[in-house]
């Protein structure tokens, strides 16, 4: 079945998060018809009521479960987070298809870490390469739903990680280390949202599909991201190094580093005359904007 919908109608799932809330500011600043929406997505009756209902051409999902204040919640609450990641994301997915809609799922790269292949320093990985890291069960769960989600012809997997916005609210990445006495010195892909998201709402307006890795290019270690803030926002700020051995002493679960080859998005993105900066460019424009805006 397919619905009688207008040009360009999107519907945000997962109405109430951090993610969403960037992505309606921003289709609004477009001149663009955005709605969001709190039901749950493996709720199939609520869901297809719900696509009747606004008619949508565009879900973007930025719904799920990434847990309370971190992936450490998924350990404990293994069934809500298969209902959010597996089967609520499968079933939105689906429902979707069933009526024609294209699909964005805001999914994550951390499904891998890095190997002998791909070292600290060395290439990164691509959107064909099998996930090799399960070390929490939130990660488990993301890695098993993209394999599956992806056969769909009408859905768009953008791998965000470790992503950032221009304020320090709670979900932003630069908010969690910065409040922590210690971080692991390890570079990392990281997605700054203010590049990043107007480039999914263009490849969703394109119909684009399949899997992108999608951060900035490049990798950036936790130490240069807060010599960065430090100089910029907050000169007063110290910080504390530990070692992944000492780290896993004091979390539940595992957690990944790796460096995301963007080759794929980048040259997709030319095709729109849309460019993503480099992650260290990109987040000194960040801070600089942070300052700007008396953030301290």
């Amino acid at each position: 079945m397919v619905l009688n919908v207008p040009a360009n109608r999107f519907l945000i799932w997962g109405g109430n998060g951090w993610v969403a809330g960037h992505l309606k500011e921003l289709l609004e600043k477009q001149g663009k018809e955005a709605y969001t929406t709190t039901v749950r997505m493996e709720d199939r009756e609520a869901v297809i009521r719900t696509l009747q209902e606004i008619k949508p051409t565009h879900v973007l999902n930025a719904a799920g479960c990434t847990g309370r204040p971190n992936v450490d919640w998924c350990e404990d609450n293994k069934e809500a987070t298969m209902r959010s990641n597996v089967i609520g994301t499968l079933n939105l997915t689906d429902c979707c298809f069933q009526f024609g809609i294209h699909c964005t799922v805001f999914a994550t790269g951390c499904i891998y870490q890095y190997d002998e292949e791909h070292p600290i320093g060395g290439k990164g990985f691509i959107e064909e390469d099998e996930a090799n890291f399960d070390g929490s069960f939130y990660s488990f769960t993301k890695a098993k739903v993209e394999a599956m989600m992806k056969f769909y012809s009408n859905v768009l997997i953008l791998r965000l990680r470790m992503p950032v916005s221009d304020d320090l609210h709670p979900r932003n990445f630069v908010t969690k280390i910065s409040a922590y006495e210690r971080v692991v010195d390890i570079p990392n892909s990281n997605t700054i949202l203010t590049d990043l998201l107007p480039a999914s709402i263009l490849l969703a307006e394109h119909s684009d599909t399949g899997v992108y890795n999608f951060t900035n290019p490049g990798a950036i270690s936790h130490n240069e991201v807060l010599t960065l803030f430090k100089k910029h926002v907050r000169p007063s700020f110290e910080w504390k190094n530990f070692t992944l051995e000492e780290q896993s002493k004091v979390i539940k679960a595992g957690r990944s580093n790796c460096k995301l080859d963007v080759t794929k998005l980048v040259n997709k993105l030319k095709e729109y005359n849309y460019e993503v900066p480099e992650v260290h460019d990109a987040y000194e424009a960040c801070f600089k904007r942070m300052a700007a805006a008396g953030i301290r």
